[in-house]
């Protein structure tokens, strides 16, 4: 991508449980010197939704300890259903997809993910 990025007065929350993929969040999207805020199940996820108004964007796992990625975009749709979800899971059948967007996300994006993809679909959310 060759214009720079910066998102500086954004916020994301990323709602992950995988190590490793959080480190990919932090480590891709350091360029844009975006806020990120991490939840590592799906109850924490929605309690920082709910708490945290800065919030511009959440990137939402499906396959979370707790509550799923489903039910804790239900939860954060019901109180701030202008906050765009971005659902992004190695769970990439149909199926998924549809249930992902009968729950309320915005967009869905399938793991592995790449940067341009990810950068694409966030600067149509966020700017």
């Amino acid at each position: 991508m060759s214009e720079t990025l910066n998102w500086k007065e954004k916020t994301i929350l990323v709602v992950e449980d995988e190590e490793v993929n959080r480190y990919f969040f932090k480590t891709a999207l350091k360029m844009t010197h975006v806020n990120l805020l991490f939840a590592v199940d799906g109850w924490e996820g929605v309690t920082m939704a709910h708490q945290n108004r800065n919030i511009d964007c959440v990137l939402m796992d499906i396959r979370l300890p707790g509550i799923d990625g489903y039910e804790a975009t239900r939860h954060i749709k019901a109180e701030r259903q202008d906050l765009p979800i971005i659902v992004q899971t190695a769970y990439a059948l149909t199926n998924d997809r549809n249930k992902a967007f009968e729950s309320g996300c915005d967009e869905f994006i399938s793991k592995p993910i790449k940067l341009v993809n990810l950068l694409e679909v966030l600067k149509k959310y966020i700017g």
